[in-house]
């Protein structure tokens, strides 16, 4: 059976509304900007994983297995000089991690492990210690831990079930800090705001809101992703105490009208601002069946002739009622849109076509984004 689905749009007149757009709830500053500066650093480091119930990496295939435990062997003192080995309960992996703003000696972070050879599973294993180095080449953490894998093997003679990725996990708390970095956060006399979500409006607002806070012109907005703070007119005893007032003031964000739909999962997500213009529109299935039933044919009882096989087809065409044509009235809010379209009775993929459509008509007021 072929399966045709034809999707028709008529246009109504498109009238022009001038409904007010609705606003997000205040937000703190702190969820809306990055202070300059206050940012993580990320780590990488080459480590070996050992105790594994034989599911580690293949020695011929994995030649840097056997290197990386040479070295870590004759480190403990253990003379391998020229020996070869074939052990399956180790696995050369990477580990990476983040090294968080204003991190301590000391301190532990999280890390993840992940197998770069042919090693199947990290289920049960153990990381020994691995330097972890950043951009600059410095050894800024140390990993060591029980590895938490994310998936499960189960296998026999003939057959393997894997479900999720046992060929990566992750160390809770299993690195150490061991370098700082040097930065003089208190010796700053201006740090810059910048927005997660660049918008002029909702920069302006940020602004307005810091001044009125502080009484005084202490933030300028320069562009819509960034609002420079002046921390010595602010009159406080640190740029940390600045920060400490200021990431809590409550803003109003502007946000853009977009329409996301992810046509793998049928899913459709719509903003609060997302507006469409009159429109009327139609939509119906088309279903064309074709049958193959051949027939044998057969010579009768002592005749001469051959058995063939004569094709048979039998082809339909049904198209299903629809509802006609439905009118889309001017969306003021989002419960009106999505109202609007349930009325047309459609399954979520069919209305992702739908709104293609309509956008395409200049009649959906919002960015379509497609993934």
């Amino acid at each position: 059976m072929i399966m045709l689905r034809a999707l028709t749009l008529f246009l109504a007149l498109t009238l022009t509304f001038h409904a007010s757009v609705g606003e997000a709830g205040p937000i703190r500053i702190k969820d809306l900007v990055e202070f300059d500066g206050v940012r993580g650093n990320d780590l990488v480091g080459y480590g070996l994983v050992v105790g594994l119930n034989g599911t580690g990496d293949g020695l011929r295939n994995s030649p840097f297995t056997e290197e990386i435990m040479s070295n870590i062997l004759e480190r403990l003192g253990v003379n391998v000089a020229g020996e070869q080995f074939r052990a399956r309960n180790v696995a050369a992996v990477i580990v990476t991690g983040t090294l968080p703003p204003f991190s301590r000696t000391g301190g532990q972070i999280d890390v993840t492990v992940s197998a770069i050879g042919d090693a199947s599973s990290l289920l049960g294993g153990t990381l020994i210690m691995t330097p972890l180095n950043a951009a600059d080449g410095q050894i800024y953490a140390v990993a060591q831990g029980t590895i938490i894998a994310g998936g499960a093997v189960a296998e026999g003679e003939a057959a393997q079930v894997v479900q999720g990725v046992p060929t990566a996990g992750v160390i809770p708390a299993g690195a150490r800090v061991e370098r700082e970095v040097e930065f003089d956060f208190a010796g700053l006399s201006s740090i810059r705001l910048a927005l997660r979500t660049p918008d002029f409006t909702t920069a302006a607002r940020i602004e307005q809101a810091i001044n009125s806070e502080f009484g005084r012109g202490i933030a300028a907005m320069t562009d819509a992703g960034t609002v420079r703070l002046d921390v010595d007119g602010a009159r406080m005893r640190s740029p940390a105490h600045v920060l400490g007032r200021v990431e809590n003031i409550l803003v109003e964000p502007e946000r853009k009208a977009r329409v996301v739909v992810d046509q793998r999962s049928g899913t459709i997500v719509m903003g609060e601002d997302v507006r469409i213009s009159r429109v009327a529109v139609s939509q119906g299935n088309l279903t064309l069946r074709i049958e193959e039933a051949p027939l044998v044919v057969q010579p009768n009882p002592f005749a001469e002739g051959e058995t063939v096989v004569v094709p048979r087809t039998n082809a339909q065409i049904e198209e299903e009622l629809g509802i006609g044509l439905a009118e889309v009235p001017d969306g003021t809010s989002l419960s009106e849109v999505i109202a609007g379209l349930n009325a047309l009775g459609v399954a979520p993929r069919d209305m992702i076509d739908i709104l293609k459509s309509i956008k395409a008509a200049g009649a959906l007021h919002a960015e379509f984004v497609v993934r």
